[in-house]
């Protein structure tokens, strides 16, 4: 039981770890949630500091998602004596809001976007797949980040559902309660984007 309990601290301070608030330190010495639009995520970074340094804060942001998933489930499963599959959608909460609210820079982090697609690519990785295809089509069409990230979120919750009805059992249910609950984390932290895409003034990336 303790040590199942450490392994969801662990995730927690995981999905603490403040790519994006590093990343501006280190390389502009800049608290990035005090420029562009104050968001300590990997687009923000991208515009602010450089198209690089956005991808690598994606890159880890995503990661920290994954692995305490992938590599603790098993631990917590047996702790807890639940399934591998609810162990990791524990592991996963506690990553995504550790990304949210990070311990390691004063409990302001990003929208967990990034975080999520990890934590859905441990669970649910053809599900995954296809919402990350839907965002770079969309993305390479309309080069807009948040707009990617809501119809991929859509797709990512209507793949869980089909793949649920025709398989009657799999994903079982609390994969698909975590499909929902990540839907509405993205509408919910994408609200002020929402409202700029309506109003069409959402910034887009530039083609080269």
């Amino acid at each position: 039981m303790l040590t199942a309990a450490a392994c969801i601290l662990a995730a927690y301070l995981c999905g603490s770890i403040a790519t994006a608030v590093w990343v501006g330190r280190v390389v502009r010495g800049i608290d990035i949630r005090e420029h562009g639009s104050g968001n300590a995520g990997a687009t923000n970074v991208a515009r602010v500091v450089g198209v690089p340094w956005g991808l690598l804060v994606g890159l880890i942001d995503i990661l920290k998602g994954l692995v305490p998933v992938a590599l603790l489930s098993s631990v917590v499963a047996r702790g807890f004596g639940i399934g591998t599959a609810e162990a990791g959608l524990i592991l996963g909460v506690a990553a995504i809001v550790g990304h949210l609210y990070p311990a390691f820079a004063g409990f302001k982090g990003g929208k967990g976007v990034l975080t999520a697609l990890g934590v859905s690519l441990a669970l649910l990785p053809i599900e995954a797949g296809i919402a990350a295809l839907v965002w770079l089509g969309v993305f390479a069409i309309w080069r807009t980040v948040s707009l990617g990230s809501i119809v991929a979120t859509i797709m990512f919750v209507a793949a869980t559902l089909v793949h649920r009805l025709i398989s009657g059992s799999n994903p079982p249910t609390s994969l698909v309660v975590m499909a929902f609950v990540i839907g509405v984390l993205v509408f919910v932290t994408h609200r002020s984007n929402i409202r700029r895409l309506m109003a069409g003034t959402e910034s887009r990336f530039k083609r080269s």
